[in-house]
């Protein structure tokens, strides 16, 4: 019923019946729809073809070890695309990196400047903006329609976690707010969707603490939460950001017991509910240590997926993570786990988003 209602809304809307993001896929494929792949090496490997040729990918996420220059890498980025266009998917693929400027950067070239650089810039808001076409510009270079950038954490103390790699545009959250949303704005500009990160805000995480290596908790308060670590959020929906990724540190101002991106009061309540979000949110990498508390690849897939998260960023450049999460959710989907309804609803989020990219 609920595939059956999202055709009929899909079709209303004036999609294809081919396009319509859940019309006549298996739960494999439907599953396969919310998970970002990553691989090793230059080439991508036979099984990350034969799950795209199968409509089992919603995308891929490129590392430095993936890219040696821009030709190699459109050149991959092509083969993708091509195996693409041989699955029952009409969409382009997500084809995604972190292009955020100075340390942060997998392709070479744009942006250059670091956000902490471009923050202390003399126009800081034309310096954003430029990092932000550059970032666009680059990555439709070479045929990525994905950016994981920019970061929108507030930082709280010179040389803390965000701060000792100069990610973070300022430790003034309005300053935060106007960068991010020109840094987006003129990204997005070039047909390249950006990513604001990390939800709720690791502003405060001291030097040191970091989620892909263990558990990280931040006792910010409420007030602290909302009225710094949130506040470039509703900037950044305003001008149209199309993915948000949430933070796998817990807040225990808003929920003492999970990671932002397993919680369905941070996802729905603060991100959705309070900031207005209503595009694709996306995990942070589902193998990072801090969630190990929470189960195997499968199990992390469903707790994100049922807390209310979109795409599953599996980037541990092993496929069969990728496939281990695609099976996870589409037992799930089929046995009832997950709410079907919201299930179509992230699949048609994402289809969404991907009808809008090249």
């Amino acid at each position: 019923m609920a595939l059956a209602l999202l055709l009929v809304c899909a079709v209303s809307a004036g999609v294809s019946a081919g396009q319509a993001g859940a019309q006549g896929l298996t739960p494999q494929q439907l599953a396969g729809q919310r998970v970002i792949y990553s691989y090793r090496g230059l080439t991508p490997p036979q099984s990350l073809l034969d799950d795209i040729r199968a409509g089992r990918a919603a995308g891929v996420i490129f590392f430095g070890e993936n890219i040696s220059s821009p030709e190699q890498i459109a050149g991959v980025v092509a083969q993708l695309r091509q195996a693409q266009a041989e699955s029952p998917i009409s969409r382009p693929l997500l084809l995604m990196t972190d292009q955020e400027g100075g340390l942060v950067r997998r392709l070479p070239g744009a942006p250059v400047p670091s956000a902490k650089q471009v923050g202390q810039s003399p126009d800081p808001v034309a310096a954003a903006f430029d990092a932000g076409l550059g970032a666009g510009r680059n990555l439709r270079g070479v045929g990525m329609n994905v950016n994981l950038a920019p970061v929108l954490d507030v930082f709280d103390t010179p040389g803390n976690f965000i701060d000792r790699t100069q990610r973070s545009f300022s430790d003034n959250p309005f300053a935060v707010a106007a960068l991010g949303s020109a840094f987006i704005t003129a990204q997005q500009g070039t047909g390249v969707a950006a990513t604001a990160k990390h939800f709720p805000g690791l502003g405060t995480a001291p030097a040191g603490q970091n989620t892909d290596t263990g558990p990280v908790t931040l006792p910010a308060d409420l007030s602290r939460l909302r009225s710094v670590d949130e506040l470039p959020y509703p900037a950044a929906v305003f001008v149209g950001v199309k993915l948000v990724m949430l933070s796998w540190a817990i807040y225990p101002a808003l929920d003492a017991d999970r990671p932002a991106g397993l919680s369905p009061m941070i996802v729905d309540r603060e991100l959705r509910g309070r900031n207005g979000f209503r595009g694709v949110t996306i995990t942070d990498a589902l193998e990072a240590e801090s969630l190990n508390a929470f189960g195997t690849t499968g199990q992390r897939a469903v707790a994100a997926a049922a807390a209310g998260m979109d795409l599953i960023l599996c980037s541990a450049r092993d496929t069969g993570q990728g496939e281990s999460a695609t099976t996870a959710l589409a037992d799930a989907y089929a046995g009832g786990q997950l709410d079907p309804a919201a299930f179509d609803q992230a699949v048609a989020r994402v289809d969404a988003l991907r009808a809008g990219l090249r």
